[in-house]
């Protein structure tokens, strides 16, 4: 299979990671990789009004909590693109927020892929973020093949 382009949702877990790794050693025949970040959409509704008793209050958290995330984000796309000019790997990215299977479902249908590569599920007992990636409905929806490479800790 001759790769072009190659489509990889990651979010800077030890999973996501490992995915990255593996889609940039299948670009180094000169593909080039496109990286998504999904936000899920839980992160919405985080306002903390369980415990915070005024709407300013409310707001001020929201935002911070809005930052955090934006800061986290940008570390870690400008981690991967440094990753990729050091290959010399052609590189873009989207950041994208919803829910995870559905977003890279539209994002893989946006340009002409020939692959997407994402993590595994963490597996039980390991510490961290668990992304909730949808992988029957991502199975259904994708129209090109799919690499979901071992977690680490596998």
């Amino acid at each position: 299979m001759k790769i072009r382009k190659l489509l990889c949702a990651s979010h800077d877990t030890a999973g996501a990671r490992a995915a990255e790794a593996e889609a940039f050693a299948l670009c180094d025949t000169g593909a080039s990789l496109h990286h998504l970040v999904v936000v899920p959409d839980f992160w919405k509704g985080m306002m903390g009004d369980d415990w915070l008793n005024n709407a300013a209050t409310q707001i001020r958290f929201g935002s911070y909590v809005e930052n955090q995330l934006e800061q986290e984000i940008i570390t870690h796309v400008e981690r991967v693109a440094n990753v990729a000019s050091q290959r010399q790997t052609p590189y873009s990215h989207a950041i994208l927020q919803g829910k995870p299977a559905e977003c890279l479902i539209a994002a893989s249908r946006e340009d002409d892929y020939d692959l997407v590569v994402i993590g595994s599920p963490r597996p039980k007992g390991v510490e961290g973020y668990r992304s909730r990636m949808d992988l029957e409905q991502l199975a259904r929806g994708l129209r090109l093949p799919l690499l979901i490479v071992p977690h680490p800790a596998a």
